[in-house]
Parts: C-alpha cells; structure tokens; sequence
C-alpha cells in the first residue's frame, strides 16, 4: 500500500511540475501579413519592425509572420485578402483599387506634399478623421505615404511640351495627374513598372524619388524631373481582418494600436531616408535630375489644377475633404 501511494504521489508531483509551454503556445495569437513591397525594400523592413514590436510588447502573445513582395496577395487584391481573411493584415495603396475608395483619395491629389514625414501624419490623421465609413469593413491600423511624387523618365522633360504624348506609368488619381499634364497614363502598380520601363511599354514613371533604388528603377530611367508643384502622395494601408481583430484580447489590441500609432512617424523617416538614397543612387547611376525653374515649376501647377477642382465637384462633400487635407499639410509641416 506505501509503495502504491508513493507511486501516485510521484506522478502527481509530475504533473503539477510539467512545464507549462504547451498551455503557453495554445494562447498565442498567430497572424499573417501581407505586405507588398519586396523583402529589401526600406518600407517593407518599416513593416517587418511593426510587426517584431507587436511581438515584443505583447510577450510573446502574438506572433506575426510576413509575406513581402506580395507572396501572399498581389498589390491590387490585399485589402480584399484582409477582408475575406486569406491574411489577417495587409499593406498596399488605396489607389490600386481606383474608384473604391473616393474619400481617400483626397489624399493622393497634387497637393505639393513636402516630404514623406509630412505625407505620413497626414494620411494618418485624414484616414482616422474621415474616412471610417470608407473602412468600415477592416480594422484600420494606420496608414503612410510617400514623399512628393516625381517624374522619372527614359529621355529628358524640361517642359510641360517635353512632356505631350509621352506613356507615363501611374496609379489612382495619379493617372489623371500624367492626363491634365498632357501625357498619356498607363495604369499599372510599383511592382509591374519595372518590367514595362525596360520592355519600352512606357516611357517614364511618376513616384518619390525612392523608387529608383528601392525598385531599382535608375537602371531602365535616365532623367528625373523635379516636379515639386505637382508633389502628390500616394496612401498606403495597413489594415486587419475585423473578425480577427474582434477576437484578440483587450491588452492586444491596446499594444497593437499604441505601436500603430508610433509607427506613422517611423514609415514617414524611412520615406525621407530613401527618398535620399535614390537621389544619391540615381546620380551614382549617371543618370541626370532635372530641376524646374520658378516659372516652369508654376504651369505644371496650374495644368494639375483640374484635377482637384474635379475632385471637389465629384464628391458630396469634395471641398471640405480637400480643404482638411490643405489643413494637416500646413498643421503638419510646421511641426
């Protein structure tokens, strides 16, 4: 009888004792993210550091794994893959899907953004303010946005003449930005312009100076043309599954939007950090940065024109969203 109580006594003792990892792994949250940048590129290194920051600060609650260059979903269908849940977060540009997200896109006119810092809280603050109906079937987390968009091209624009009938790669509202300047848009997301650059399908591409390292486009353009009158954005999303947000624990979802918030600013330094590096990339290149003077600088304003006042007339309350887009720039860059 001693020998059979000893013996239970000792498997209990085993089993208050057993290490507690299996109950531990059971509660962590695992989620996918799609991001579309590819894996080198600083924004999808921006992306992989939000979600290694969940991670840490949740300990070990959640873990995260990433799907850069659009492994998981391509560009144009992340957000629809947040939505149906073939990932739980995504990260692309509203502008992939045109049309879908008309409040947004006050966002992405040629308001003559300054930098990506600026763009980035600005995107941010007009997404959280005005457009949560838009986004009513996701989880917004935050949202950033590139430095003032140039034009890069295969042969040199100096004029707005230079400029006529030229095929210009362009996404969203950006496409009517190449139109009222008299070239010819080409509709077709970041990752595909390098391909149709270097086939001749287009001859130029209108993007932050960025992109000529971070897509690599320096190789297939040989001329930049800064453009800062014109000096569009383009916003881009990280957004969660809403089921998958309902469910996480209430201490999650706080780290999840405390790190969010911090991370505008974090995408906003790493748009102005390659904005520098493809400038300095593109000249290493031999390629050639042309600079607008005053007066030619003003008519590529005024030919963009159109396309806000367009905006305003299209929109119910068109005036009043650019008008608040007008506010955060001026709010934003006197910081």
């Amino acid at each position: 009888m001693k020998k059979i109580l000893a013996c239970l006594l000792a498997v209990c003792l085993g089993v208050a004792l057993a290490p507690a990892a299996p109950v531990a792994a059971a509660d962590t949250v695992e989620l996918t993210f799609s991001i579309f940048f590819p894996p080198t590129h600083a924004q999808a290194k921006a992306a992989e550091a939000w979600a290694r920051e969940v991670e840490k600060r949740t300990d070990g609650k959640v873990k995260i794994t990433t799907f850069p260059g659009g492994t998981l979903t391509k560009a144009p269908q992340v957000y629809d893959g947040v939505v149906h849940g073939i990932s739980d977060i995504g990260n692309s540009c509203f502008a992939y899907t045109r049309g879908r997200f008309p409040v947004m896109a006050a966002v992405d006119l040629p308001m003559g953004y300054p930098n990506g810092k600026v763009a980035s809280q600005v995107a941010n603050a007009f997404a959280h303010k005005m457009a949560a109906d838009e986004l009513s079937d996701v989880k917004l987390l935050y949202v950033h946005a590139h430095g003032p968009g140039l034009l890069h091209t295969v042969k040199p624009v100096r004029t707005l003449e230079d400029l006529k009938g030229m095929k210009i790669r362009a996404t969203g509202l950006s496409a009517k930005v190449v139109e009222a300047l008299g070239a010819v848009p080409v509709a077709m997301p970041q990752p595909e312009t390098y391909g149709a650059l270097k086939k001749g399908v287009v001859e130029g591409t209108f993007g932050p100076i960025e992109v000529l390292k971070g897509w690599k486009q320096a190789e297939v353009v040989n001329y930049t043309t800064e453009c800062y009158g014109v000096g569009y954005t383009t916003a881009m999303f990280i957004v969660m599954n809403k089921d998958k947000w309902n469910k996480l624990p209430e201490d999650v979802q706080k780290v999840m939007d405390e790190v969010s918030a911090e991370w505008v600013a974090v995408h906003g330094a790493a748009w102005d950090e390659a904005d520098a590096a493809g400038r300095e990339h593109t000249l290493a290149e031999g390629n050639e940065i042309i600079t607008l003077s005053d007066e030619e600088n003003a008519r590529w304003k005024e030919a963009v024109q159109p396309v806000i006042d367009d905006y305003i007339k299209s929109q119910e309350n068109g005036r009043a969203l650019v008008d608040e887009v007008k506010s955060l720039i001026e709010k934003y860059s006197a910081q």
